[in-house]
């Protein structure tokens, strides 16, 4: 809880007006009981309608001030409430962006949504209610008690039996609740799990009339998190019904004995009325942390998984010491790498050793699974090798700082993403400052500059979500020059012209050979392949090629079995069209 804690600082001097509102409107309320005796002893005992009114007027008039202090500190708390969760979520979005990939795809994006959005509501709200009335609560109760033992010592032991009773109870249930909503919290991530996939691959789930399954799918989730639940529903719910149970048990026995001592003459009426006024409360009170209870606990379990994300390792930006350190001359190598991805059972790259020379361009061909997009994304350091080292320009690339490697390589993923915003913007993602001339001469590479200008807003047309007004390959030229804006020393194309014709794609390969950068692009077509000048030939993670189409036609078998399956489906095709 400390760690979520510490970005409430900035906000103390908020809070302690909260509180002094609070304990203002708190001392007004503990009195209220004492001014009622008073009016009832002096008052309507006496038949004195002057005490009546003037006491009547004093507890008007403090009633009022308290209202006062608690709409007051009502506003107070949720200042610093809504202050703190923009802090907290600020905080947590950059701790996200400074995680390594490899981290971030363990933590999985709906377990991250939960964290940012429903996380931090549960923490929100406690916070609230600690300004408001999570502390006001016990401190009523216990000077309620007090002030019950100044009016009259020996009905107040009554309520000083009660209470401890009926706290004990509480922290009882408290404790097993924690790890209850804990699990609640769990449950709720897979349900946003399932329907962020369901969201995400809409298209394919209309196209195959998968609905009635995604149903069935998001009801398991949906049924566990309700079962989940209603489970620390039921336990949390005891607490009203024995809280009420032992405190009216013991306004009854105040009653029972006031009644003794007002015939006794040991007590008066009016004490009596205050003693019962102060158990009301302190019930009134003890009732609220059914609440409380719930609030804390789900905020305590929250705080738990926001802390676990805030003191997560952050990427290492590099080895540090070298300032200045900049990628000059592209040439990319491969010292005996090996990869694995985190909790997998085996390596995905094993001892891959290349080289690739300054603003080659280079294929990267294999079977689905051979480790093709593995490979390319450890030259950026998107993963770190387990073993082995990956150069660029004869430096490890763990002595570059992320900003250094990532500014002079570019990667254009395998699923193409396009951000919400204008076509521009997209264009600007890597290079803000990037101009118009600079946009266009990009496009104009990638061969999508034709399209964007019969666009009624031309640069400035809006694309939807995702680019979901752009087709497959509008998509995939856009991703390109998004990279080729500010000139990138390496280029890195993982199968990112795979939904282009035969034409653009040629079209677009010679307007890269203009680039001063070495390019290494993944692909699945040995035609692509064939317009490079290396080819780097992958099966099952190990490195069984490097050379020209040519060498590889003679010194490699898949290489010669790839080409003639592509030959003969390029034949087949040919001839159903003829």
């Amino acid at each position: 809880m400390q760690r979520v804690l510490v970005y409430l600082r900035p906000y103390r001097k908020w809070m302690a007006l909260a509180w002094l509102l609070m304990l203002t409107e708190l001392a007004i309320e503990l009195w209220q009981p004492l001014l009622m005796g008073k009016i009832i002893d002096d008052g309507v005992m006496k038949k004195d309608a002057t005490a009546i009114f003037t006491w009547g007027a004093v507890l008007l008039g403090a009633s009022l001030l308290a209202f006062a202090a608690g709409i007051a500190n009502s506003f107070a708390a949720a200042y610093v409430g809504q202050e703190y969760g923009f802090a907290l979520r600020t905080a947590l979005f950059a701790k996200i962006q400074s995680l390594s990939l490899a981290r971030i795809e363990q933590l999985s994006a709906a377990s991250l949504i939960t964290r940012m959005t429903n996380d931090v509501t549960q923490v929100q709200n406690m916070l609230f209610m600690s300004l408001r009335i999570a502390l006001r609560a016990p401190l009523l109760v216990v000077f309620g008690v007090g002030m019950a033992f100044v009016v009259h010592s020996r009905l107040a032991l009554i309520l000083a039996v009660a209470v401890p009773l009926s706290t004990a109870f509480l922290l009882w249930v408290m404790k097993k609740a924690v790890s209850s909503f804990s699990a609640v919290q769990r449950a709720l991530d897979r349900v946003n799990g399932v329907m962020r996939e369901n969201l995400a691959g809409m298209r394919l789930i209309k196209a195959w009339m998968r609905g009635a399954y995604e149903q069935e799918r998001f009801a398991v989730a949906n049924d566990a998190l309700m079962q989940q639940t209603m489970s620390v529903l039921r336990l949390v719910e005891t607490i009203a019904p024995g809280l009420l149970f032992v405190m009216n048990a013991a306004i009854v026995a105040v009653l029972f004995f006031g009644r003794l001592d007002v015939e006794a003459g040991t007590a008066s009426a009016g004490q009596v009325v205050a003693v019962v006024n102060y158990a009301t409360r302190a019930t009134a009170a003890l009732s609220m942390f059914t609440f409380i209870t719930m609030a804390l606990s789900r905020a305590r379990a929250s705080a738990a998984r926001l802390a676990e994300l805030l003191d997560e390792p952050k990427e290492r930006s590099g080895a540090g010491g070298m300032n200045g350190l900049a990628v000059q001359r592209g040439e990319i190598r491969f010292e005996h790498v090996s990869f694995r991805y985190p909790n997998s059972e085996h390596d995905s790259l094993f001892d891959v050793s290349f080289v690739i020379r300054p603003q080659e361009t280079a294929a990267i061909l294999g079977a689905t699974g051979s480790g093709k997009s593995t490979l390319l994304q450890l030259i950026p350091r998107l993963y770190e090798p387990s073993a082995g080292r990956v150069l660029i320009d004869g430096i490890d690339v763990r002595a570059f700082s992320s900003e250094q490697l990532r500014a002079a390589v570019r990667f254009v993923p395998q699923e193409v993403l396009v951000f919400s915003g204008t076509i521009a913007d997209n264009l600007r993602f890597g290079h803000p400052r990037a101009t118009a001339e600079e946009m266009m001469q990009a496009a104009g590479d990638a061969q999508i500059h034709e399209t964007i200008a019969k666009f009624p807003n031309g640069y400035n047309t809006v694309v939807g979500q995702k680019g979901a007004n752009l087709s497959g390959g509008q998509k995939q030229r856009l991703s390109i020059a998004r990279a080729l804006v500010g000139d990138p020393h390496i280029l890195l194309l993982d199968d990112s012209t795979s939904a282009l014709d035969a034409a653009t794609e040629a079209k677009l390969l010679d307007a890269l050979r203009q680039y001063a950068c070495t390019t290494v692009m993944v692909t699945q077509k040995v035609s692509t392949a064939m317009a490079a000048d290396t080819i780097l030939l992958l099966e099952d993670g190990r490195l069984i090629g490097q050379g020209s189409h040519k060498q590889l036609l003679e010194t490699s078998e898949l290489y010669r079995r790839i080409v003639a399956t592509q030959e003969g489906k390029k034949g087949q095709s040919n001839v159903t069209t003829a």
